[in-house]
């Protein structure tokens, strides 16, 4: 009897899995569906759930596809999935594996557009408070584009005719393609280090909205923010709008008008140059008026006209405060002559020696120690006796010593 054969849980996945991954319709197709619980993990793959009304199936978009996406799906988003079924061995789940997602109904690059300019906006980036003033008057312009576009030829035409002897530095930058964002960051870094321009036009020509994508990168509105230059924008024509144009300090709708809005004619600074040295003149006409009449009223004061009377006054006033200091330093000394006398009674009225000058003496035991008292003394004992003019030499025959009022003597 053959025995069946017994497959293991892995094998089968295997199997299936091979199945579905060279099945030539499952291999390569195109799903379209409603974006639900979809997860952005912190290893940048994608994923989700794409579903209609009548089924659903789980997706996964991992990070080097993910990266080629401009947008960022979101729950609810009506989408088309470029991909492949795989199935995922370890749970038996079968998956899209997906490599590219495109919108239904409105492009990528708009909906990513509107993502990042909601993003920036929250965050403050386009608020006036951090919009700087553009100078009125302007000596260079650092001008941030292509060398070879129409963009720098009219900002240069248009600049120089209205205002010779502005100087333009141009800092070549490519603002199409891949690495555009990269050098337009790096072009506006270098200008704020040269630190020479007065103001900065970043602009192009024309073009569709992947042309000017460029402008619409994050790197790119965030190094607009924190230029210390002001920025002026000028990408496209005037019914194009980019995040730069939301980020810059002034919007210009055409490299030619931001090259307008940058200079002022000559014949306005030439205005203003002459309004400025009549106001100067003015200006120190009325600065000397004023001097002149204060040098007239200091002449008419009393100290310049007689100065000596001053002076004496002064002396008078310092002869009296002298008379003054010196009655109350005589009588300063005085008091505390009287206060010394006083002190000096007090002190010789409570002195030992005072005591002794009146029969009184002072006694010491043989260890220099005093006596102050009969019980401390001992019959036979050897004391000194200090008096006032000098010291005795005694042997002590005899004490007494009283107790309540009542003498008691031991011979």
């Amino acid at each position: 009897m053959i025995e069946p054969k017994v497959f293991t849980v892995g094998q089968i996945n295997r199997y299936i899995k091979n199945l579905l991954e060279n099945d030539f319709i499952l291999n390569s197709l195109l799903v379209q569906g409603e974006i639900s619980n979809f997860k952005s993990h912190s290893s940048g793959h994608w994923y989700f759930t794409l579903k209609d009304a009548t089924g659903a199936i789980s997706c996964v978009i991992f990070r080097q596809d993910a990266e080629q996406i401009p947008f960022l799906p979101e729950n609810g988003m009506s989408v088309i999935l470029y991909g492949h079924i795989s199935l995922y061995e370890k749970t038996g789940q079968y998956q899209l594996y997906g490599e590219f997602l495109e919108p239904v109904g409105v492009g990528a690059l708009q909906i990513a557009f509107e993502q990042m300019k909601e993003k920036l906006a929250a965050e403050g980036l386009f608020d006036g408070d951090f919009k700087r003033e553009i100078p009125q008057y302007t000596d260079c312009i650092a001008v941030i584009t292509s060398p070879t576009g129409a963009a720098v030829r009219d900002i240069l035409q248009i600049a120089k005719r209205r205002d010779p002897r502005v100087k333009i530095a141009l800092f070549p930058t490519l603002v199409q393609g891949e690495q555009a964002a990269e050098d337009i960051v790096q072009s506006l870094r270098l200008a704020n280090e040269w630190g020479k321009a007065d103001v900065i036009i970043l602009g192009r020509g024309g073009g569709s909205m992947e042309d000017l994508w460029a402008f619409n990168e994050e790197k790119v509105a965030r190094a607009i923010f924190a230029s210390e230059t002001p920025v002026i924008s000028a990408v496209g024509h005037e019914t194009d709008f980019t995040i730069a144009d939301f980020v810059s300090d002034l919007r210009a709708p055409t490299p030619s008008a931001a090259a307008e809005l940058a200079t002022r004619p000559l014949e306005a600074l030439q205005g203003f140059f002459l309004e400025l040295e009549g106001r100067l003149q003015r200006d120190i006409s009325a600065v000397l008026t004023d001097c002149k009449r204060r040098l007239e009223f200091l002449k008419e004061r009393p100290v310049f006209k007689r100065p000596l009377e001053s002076i004496r006054r002064t002396q008078i006033y310092i002869e009296d405060k002298e008379r003054l200091l010196s009655r109350e330093l005589v009588r300063k000394m005085e008091q505390e002559q009287t206060r010394l006398h006083t002190t000096t009674a007090r002190l010789e009225a409570v002195s030992p020696f005072s005591v002794m000058r009146r029969g009184y003496a002072v006694i010491w035991d043989e260890k220099g120690k005093p006596l102050t008292t009969a019980a401390a003394a001992e019959v036979g004992q050897k004391v000194e006796l200090r008096l006032q003019d000098g010291r005795l030499q005694a042997e002590i025959t005899g004490k007494a010593v009283f107790a309540d009022g009542k003498e008691e003597i031991d011979v």
